[in-house]
């Protein structure tokens, strides 16, 4: 028994895990979204080679439980020899294609070419990798086994077994979340901590009353966090904002309460409402609430775009929830993430009802990635979104927003799901080019609701769903810029889209989570000043794609 035993950690490989393995391998190396390294493909490789193991062991297994039948010792050789032929040729072939794969997929979004593509490399990464991941996953077995083999010496054979699965399914459990995921969080939040207390390069404290960590504000600099305080201290000055407009312009006003500046999201709310009213936030034509990532970041390109609409004229607020990197609080905080947008939304709203109808400002939000999540969770559908705002600009929607999945699946037949249609368009409209706003040709109504979203973008299509459904996403016709030579394998898709995030930002404008200029645009259909016009638009374009 100890013999056997034994053998579970230096066994040879099963054939039906060897074949999956090697084909979930394969399917790796065929293009996704966006493009990746040879160093993200080597790992992806045995990720993903390691779940086709344990798929085809498992397929192996509860065949040879329901059939009897076993092949000669002759017919099992001849197999392995087919099999690794055949796996050596389809990984050679895979991995030979895959370098222009690569390149096809850079020139789609205008990416230099000459890349660093080492297939024997990615090879060895990937066989290394796996080799530790399966000799892990053995020690794991082994111990299980030994469990139930002691377990069966006091207990039937079959509570043993059930007892002994069960123990070590929490015991890997356990490891897995509270020790491995757990401090990893924990170590990740002790840095992004310590990063938080820092200031990005170039920016200083703001000697203008209007912004938050200036002169007379509520709260105090060090407390803004360090994207508070880029925040604060990138706002487009009175002189850039007259060069653009020809007319004097204002100072912006830009409020903003750090993680550490009050011990609730109730509290950050009343104390950013409190620095609304000393900015004199509730005299100027337009307030923005503004939802943020993790770490408390505000897309630059959202707050600039919206100063330079109102040549200074205008109010923004926002409130930090998190210091954790944006995918760690999506996975760890986006309770947190709903309770700060809810109570800062509340707030803001409640203190504008005290103001006659006619002297109200605009109140518009926007958020990306996260920030979108943030303000969603606010409402409870579309229709309540816009009984209580002036409209609202969503920028790369991560699939988990509520009101988004809600338009999207509701979308009319015949639109795709990358541009989907909703009630006519009457409301909420979805982009990836400023010429989508136009579409459909109907009446589109005020208020608007504006999501942008790239066809390559993975924080808006990664789901859990992409391990067993193939996205609808994929299916014809596809979207202008998404890759044509992608497809869906069961578990790699979403391993392949997942890994897509890291480098959502590493591609052009108008690819991935890259937004830029397009945020112009939307904030024209959504929120545009009296007497702008799309040659304006056309010029602001202009100065935000060369920041």
């Amino acid at each position: 028994m100890i013999v056997n035993e034994g053998r579970v950690v230096r066994r040879r490989l099963g054939f039906g895990g060897t074949l999956l393995a090697v084909l979930f391998a394969c399917a790796s190396l065929t293009p996704s979204l966006l493009p990746r390294t040879w160093l993200y493909q080597g790992v992806m490789g045995a990720v993903t080679g390691v779940i086709g193991y344990a798929a085809g062991a498992a397929l192996g297994a509860l065949g040879r439980s329901v059939i009897s039948y076993r092949p000669s010792e002759r017919a099992r050789w001849i197999a392995w020899q087919v099999l690794i032929a055949g796996c050596a040729a389809v990984g050679a072939i895979t991995l030979w294609y895959s370098y222009d794969w690569q390149r096809d997929l850079r020139e789609l979004m205008g990416m230099d070419t000459r890349i660093s593509w080492f297939p024997p490399v990615i090879l060895a990464v990937a066989l290394s990798l796996f080799a530790v991941i399966l000799f892990l996953s053995r020690l794991v077995r082994l111990g299980g086994r030994r469990l139930i083999g002691w377990l069966d010496r006091f207990l039937p054979s079959y509570a043993g077994h059930a007892i002994g699965v069960l123990v070590i399914a929490v015991l890997v459990g356990v490891l897995a979340n509270d020790v491995l995921f757990s401090g990893f969080v924990a170590r990740v939040s002790d840095v992004s901590s310590v990063a938080n207390k820092g200031t990005n390069p170039g920016v200083r404290r703001p000697e203008s009353r209007s912004l938050s960590g200036g002169p007379g504000s509520l709260v105090s600099w060090d407390s803004l966090g360090r994207e508070g305080r880029s925040f604060a201290g990138s706002a487009v000055t009175p002189a850039l904002l007259t060069a653009f407009s020809g007319r004097p312009a204002a100072e912006p006003v830009r409020v903003y309460v750090g993680l550490d500046a009050a011990a609730t999201p109730e509290a950050q709310a009343e104390l950013a409402v409190r620095e609304l009213e000393r900015t004199g936030a509730f005299d100027r034509p337009i307030i923005a609430v503004l939802g943020t990532t993790g770490t408390g970041w505000v897309d630059e390109h959202i707050a600039d775009a919206l100063e330079y609409m109102y040549n200074g004229r205008s109010a923004m607020v926002a409130v930090q929830y998190s210091y954790l990197p944006s995918w760690v609080s999506f996975l760890v905080d986006r309770g947190r993430a709903a309770a700060a947008g809810k109570a800062l939304f509340e707030a803001v709203h409640a203190r504008l009802a005290l103001l006659p109808p006619d002297d109200r400002p605009r109140l518009v939000l926007s958020g990306e990635s996260l920030g979108s999540y943030e303000l969603e969770r606010a409402f409870g559908d579309l229709d309540d979104m816009v009984a209580r705002t002036d409209g609202a600009l969503f920028v790369g929607p991560p699939n988990a927003d509520p009101i988004w999945r809600r338009l999207t699946e509701g979308r009319e037949p015949g639109s795709p799901v990358w541009r989907p249609v909703y009630e006519g368009g009457r409301t909420a409209r979805f982009a990836q080019r400023p010429a989508d706003l136009s579409r459909p040709p109907g009446p589109w109504l005020h208020p608007r609701v504006v999501y942008l979203q790239n066809a390559s973008d993975p924080v808006v299509w990664w789901t859990p769903e992409l391990i067993y459904r193939r996205p609808a996403w994929l299916e014809e016709p596809r979207a202008p810029g998404m890759n044509p030579q992608m497809n869906w394998f069961p578990l790699v898709t979403f391993w392949q889209v997942l890994v897509d995030m890291t480098a959502a930002l590493s591609v052009p404008p108008g690819h991935g989570h890259r937004y830029n200029s397009d945020i112009v645009d939307g904030w024209a259909a959504v929120a545009p000043p009296p007497g702008w016009s799309a040659d304006d638009t056309g010029r602001l374009r202009e100065l935000i794609s060369g920041n």
